[in-house]
């Protein structure tokens, strides 16, 4: 064997009999494991197995009560090893939330943009323009991160860590939020850079999303490391077929408001209503002529929509296409309603009625809503939150309102958790508390962004099912977002489909390539 070959395969990373610690808790109790130089690795287990714990393990950022972690070369370890996660996203868009509330009192200063985020980053200037044009940046580079989609804003973080050329590059569930076109790219991006030698540990949640370069598998079942070894020895389509086994079938449970339900909103949502019953309308949304430009960025130029009661909508589109600014609009989050001609329940917005009393009839789950939740509370008080639509929980919730909130945790297995830290749970279970707080109260119209990102296979089968479950049995009207279309579930009998370029969409026919379409 020359010395290139001995180097290639010569130990980096070695993990003796180790116990992580996150909190209070204990994870992958006596786990064993060495990493290559020259392999590439993939982590796959299910919803809180400690994934993400394991990952940042290696990068040194989460401790170790037992065993030795040992590092084989200086160069894997600190900033010589690259990471991207939603917890990264999280923090980014935190300090810009907070020099955005600087530069309201100060008057001075502007939004960071997706190019001064990059410039910003140590590293090469060729080696920048190379990154943009593999991650098809460019476009971004004028625009504020916080206009950025969730998959936009996940390509720009891929590209900020590999400036440095780091080490090793640990992708946390990349593909998650991104299109069905820009997943094979960032795919192909990603072996290539394995192919010119960087060093990829991949967290996902799907063996599909094992892409092409990945030469080593770890498993991880019922708490500890199941296998471990090269990708075909590890991923057997039986292997496969237990890792994403069916979910558990669904507690027996009566749906609120299901058709011919006289229940009354406000027992269910107790003193955060008013006690009159709101004015029952035929319109849910609707929206005329709707312009929403950033700067010289035009998002929608002339877009109508409407959503009846009774209507399931999936909204569809690439990344940037406007989803998420569409549904801001709905929720009063994008002040630019205002300058619009938008309608809610048959009242237009701005006429007198509180961002609140629209609130109160309607439940969001969305990775943006995830993003901002980062308050100290536990999961139980998050779940309750949303009968108060508030991030954090700052009111005594009634007897009533906590029964329902337990009901919602256990349907979603997520009962055992319940006093558990929600900053300390694993992305995918933070979504099931998230989906279980937008349905406490019942909603007349539930926005669904993306609910199963970040989901394992047997909860992403619970929360469709579920979620078929309303759209098929209840009153409350769907407007659900998909990147998937696996995940297109049943009772949805409506698309509205928006484009990346041309932007000018109606309802009023349907169109093969955007518009509208009625599937039933």
């Amino acid at each position: 064997m020359d010395l290139h070959s001995h180097q290639k395969n010569s130990p980096l990373i070695t993990l003796e009999r180790v116990t992580l610690r996150l909190g209070d808790r204990m994870l992958l109790p006596g786990t064993s494991w060495e990493i290559r130089t020259g392999e590439n690795w993939a982590i796959l287990g299910p919803n809180g197995s400690g994934k993400s714990a394991l990952a940042r393990a290696i990068q040194g950022d989460c401790p170790h009560v037992r065993g030795k972690l040992i590092r084989h070369d200086p160069e894997a370890e600190g900033k010589r090893i690259g990471y991207v996660s939603f917890e990264l996203q999280e923090e980014i868009l935190a300090r810009e939330e907070l020099r955005e509330d600087e530069r309201f009192f100060s008057g001075r200063g502007h939004e960071l943009t997706a190019g001064e985020l990059l410039r910003g980053k140590e590293g090469d200037p060729t080696a920048l323009d190379r990154l943009v044009e593999i991650l098809d940046l460019r476009p971004l580079l004028g625009h504020g991160i916080r206009t950025l989609s969730n998959g936009e804003n996940r390509k720009l973080l891929i590209a900020r860590a590999l400036l440095p050329a780091p080490k090793i590059l640990i992708l946390d569930d990349p593909f998650a939020g991104l299109d069905a076109g820009s997943r094979p790219s960032l795919a192909a991006a990603v072996t290539k850079l394995m192919r010119e030698g960087t060093q990829i540990i991949l967290v996902a949640q799907r063996p599909e999303e094992v892409i092409p370069g990945i030469s080593h598998v770890l498993l991880i079942q019922n708490g500890r490391v199941a296998a471990a070894g090269m990708r075909e020895e590890v991923l057997t389509p039986a292997r496969i077929r237990r890792f994403t086994g069916k979910a558990k079938a669904l507690p027996k449970i009566r749906l609120p408001l299901e058709h011919g339900d006289t229940l009354r909103q406000d027992a269910v949502r107790g003193d955060t209503l008013r006690q009159d019953v709101p004015i029952r309308t035929d319109l849910l949304v609707e929206m005329r002529n709707i312009h929403v430009t950033y700067g010289e960025y035009v998002v929608f130029n002339g877009l109508n929509w409407t959503v009846r009661r009774g209507e399931n909508w999936a909204v569809v589109g690439p990344n940037g296409s406007g989803k998420s600014t569409l549904l801001s609009l709905i929720t009063g989050d994008n002040l630019q309603v205002y300058a619009n001609e938008v309608y809610l329940f048959g009242k237009r917005r701005g006429e007198g009625e509180s961002i609140w009393e629209i609130r109160r009839r309607i439940g969001v789950v969305s990775p943006e809503l995830q993003l901002r939740y980062r308050k100290p509370a536990r999961v139980r008080e998050v779940v309750l939150s949303g009968f108060f639509d508030s991030i954090g929980l700052y009111r005594r919730p009634n007897l009533e309102q906590e029964a329902i909130a337990d009901h919602w945790l256990t349907i979603f297995g997520m009962a055992d958790r319940a006093d558990r830290l929600f900053t300390r749970t694993s992305y995918g279970e933070k979504r099931l508390a998230l989906i279980a707080r937008a349905m406490v109260k019942s909603p007349e119209l539930l926005i669904l962004d993306e609910p199963c990102q970040g989901l394992d296979g047997a909860n992403r089968e619970r929360v469709l099912a579920l979620m078929e479950g309303i759209g098929e049995r209840t009153e409350t009207g769907l407007i659900y977002i998909t990147h998937h279309e696996e995940e297109m579930i049943p009772c949805i009998g409506h698309i509205l489909k928006l484009q990346k370029k041309r932007r000018t969409v109606t309802n009023a026919d349907p169109v093969p390539e955007e518009g509208s379409e009625d599937l039933k």
